[in-house]
């Protein structure tokens, strides 16, 4: 053995003895950090509500809100503590005051479709400006991406002026600055990806790989045109094939976003986890132990969990509430040797788009431009109410407005349809027709296009189609859970006022509903009806697959358009009765 090697033993038995001391060299004092520190920040479902949202889409649980006055200042909340959030301009200001060198801003899907005015009367580039702006890189799709369809999806992302009614006023679309991901969606003709699958951004020196999944149910819930020639694939077995496509690069810390989620408990703490085990948990549970963190969005609620992935490991899958009123920060550590999430050291909350901060000035700028843009449009004058017409719904679970607008695609679509009875899906009623005026000036009672736009954005044909009686009754079951169409959860048509019948809450399945009558008329099996839905319910939208077999397809105006002419028409509007349909035990 050489005196070369002797050295460091002599040296150890040193130490050992406590004879020498050492002190870190320069050489040690630079020596890098094993892990380095990542932050994400969050959101899902803002639907392009730009300006802050109103009523009770602004309103959300906060630990730190104010005290809700018992006299129902905010209606139908009495107790606990609550924030009025949301507003790009404040949420800009919530993210910036989160943000350091190591931060990222990745989204759920969707952040457009189902719109309020400002955004949706320029088919959305207003509101992904503003998520440019706001330094957004990467979002799941979600499935109200494609209300215009795949094509319109692409334009959006690419740039270049819409096809029909072409450049906007603030000139031609350049595109967005990120990509909406989905490795769960496919091109039926060669199973190729029909959008990105994945997205990798160098974080703080580390790579961290995104995943995007949209709800596999999104046939269901689209327009059947808006998603021709995709398929949507189950979201697991998906992502853990991108999953390894990501670790065969390299990329041990992943991220999914998945635009699917669960429901909770009502009136949770934003970061409490109280959820409902749905598709939500489902996913979080059994994507690939590579993946260490699931970012959910669609049910629109606010939870932060934990599950363990299918090797035993504890993995966070969280939400942040919708129209961004929540920001979900997450932070953890990566480790530089291994490249993967260290997992004991993520940590996660939800924080509330408060509207205490300063707005931030340019989103603010960018908001009150489109404003401008589209103020001629939102503050034209419609009609009137004579209250507020709701869509809290009734023990049958009709809803006031949910009726209303039945009433007003009847009433479209009886003269060239030969219309008899109407139905209006309720997830296509998305505000209350409120009474109080609003900044516009325009009063109270007075309801504008932007206000009656609001209620129904989706810009659907009203159409008719024949259908049996039998044909009818099967219609009315596939409202309710247990049935071969796999309904989620009981979805009550909103039926014409012409239109009566009885549902049981105990009868099987195929038996529940009884009594159909038209105009006090008793319905037979065989009798034709001629029915007006919508173009999103006639392409078996809601898992209503009976109305796909409907003939003698006639199509009429726009839904909003058949909404607009009836209260013009029919001013001052009363909220209808609840009382078209009875519920027996």
């Amino acid at each position: 053995m050489t005196s070369r090697s002797l050295l460091p033993l002599a040296l150890a038995g040193a130490i050992a003895m406590g004879g020498i001391t050492l002190v870190a060299g320069p050489a040690d004092a630079a020596r890098p950090e094993r892990t380095v520190p990542v932050r994400l920040l969050t959101i899902n479902d803002l639907h392009g509500n730009l300006e802050p949202p109103t009523g009770s889409s602004s309103r959300i649980l906060d630990p730190n809100g104010p005290l809700v006055d018992a006299d129902g200042r905010l209606t139908g909340i009495v107790g606990g503590k609550y924030s009025i959030a949301g507003g790009a301009a404040y949420l800009a200001t919530h993210l910036k005051q989160r943000t350091d060198a190591n931060t990222m801003l990745v989204a759920a899907g969707d952040l457009i479709g189902a719109s309020p005015l400002i955004s949706a009367a320029y088919h959305d580039e207003p509101t992904l400006q503003v998520l440019g702006q706001m330094g957004l890189k990467a979002s799941a799709v979600g499935n109200h991406e494609f209300d215009e369809g795949y094509d319109e999806l692409q334009r959006l992302m690419d740039g270049g002026c819409h096809p029909v009614d072409g450049c906007s006023k603030d000139g031609e679309w350049q595109g967005t600055d990120f990509d909406f991901l989905g490795a769960n969606v496919l091109k039926e003709k060669n199973d190729k990806y029909a959008l990105p699958p994945y997205f990798i951004k160098k974080i703080n020196g580390v790579k961290v790989g995104f995943i995007g999944l949209v709800t596999a149910t999104t046939p269901t819930i689209v327009t059947s045109q808006g998603i021709q020639g995709l398929k949507f694939t189950e979201e697991v077995a998906a992502a853990n094939k991108v999953s390894k496509m990501l670790a065969r690069r390299g990329v041990k810390a992943q991220v999914v976003l998945v635009h699917e989620g669960d429901q909770v408990t009502p009136s949770q703490d934003p970061s409490a986890c109280s959820v409902t085990p749905g598709n939500g948990s489902r996913i979080a549970g059994g994507l690939d132990p590579q993946v260490d963190l699931v970012i959910s969005g669609h049910s629109h609620q606010a939870y932060i969990c934990k599950t363990n992935d299918p090797a035993g490991q504890p993995r966070y899958y969280t939400q942040g509430s919708s129209f961004g009123r929540v920001v979900t920060q997450i932070d953890f550590q990566v480790d530089r040797r291994t490249k993967d999430v260290v997992r004991s050291s993520v940590v996660a909350g939800n924080h509330v788009v408060t509207r205490d901060v300063p707005e931030d000035v340019p989103v603010r700028d960018l908001v009150d431009k489109w404003r401008r843009y589209s103020a001629d449009i939102a503050n034209k004058q419609v009609g009137k109410i004579t209250e507020e017409i709701g869509t809290r719904a009734a023990a049958s679970g009709e809803m006031p407005l949910g009726n209303l607008i039945a009433d007003s695609q009847l009433e479209a679509t009886r003269t060239g349809g030969n219309a008899q009875i109407a139905f209006m899906n309720p997830g296509g009623v998305r505000a209350p027709l409120t009474y109080a005026g609003s900044s516009a000036g325009e009063g109270d009672g007075v309801v504008t296009y932007g206000e009656a736009f609001t209620v129904q954005p989706f810009n659907n044909l009203t159409q008719v189609i024949t259908l049996t009686g039998a044909q009818l009754k099967t219609v009315l079951e596939q409202q309710f859970v247990g049935g071969p169409n796999n309904q989620a959860f009981t979805k009550i048509l909103q039926p014409s006022s012409n239109f009566t019948y009885t549902y049981s809450r105990s009868a099987p399945w195929g038996s529940k509903v009884s009594g159909m009558k038209i105009d006090g008329v008793a319905v037979t099996d065989t009798q034709s009806i001629r029915v007006a839905v919508n173009n999103f319910l006639v392409g078996g939208g809601d898992a209503f697959a009976e109305l796909k077999n409907g003939t003698d397809l006639w199509s009429g105006p726009l839904d909003i358009d058949a909404f607009v002419d009836y209260l013009g028409k029919h001013s001052p509007v009363a909220p209808p009765a609840t009382n078209r349909i009875t519920v027996v035990d």
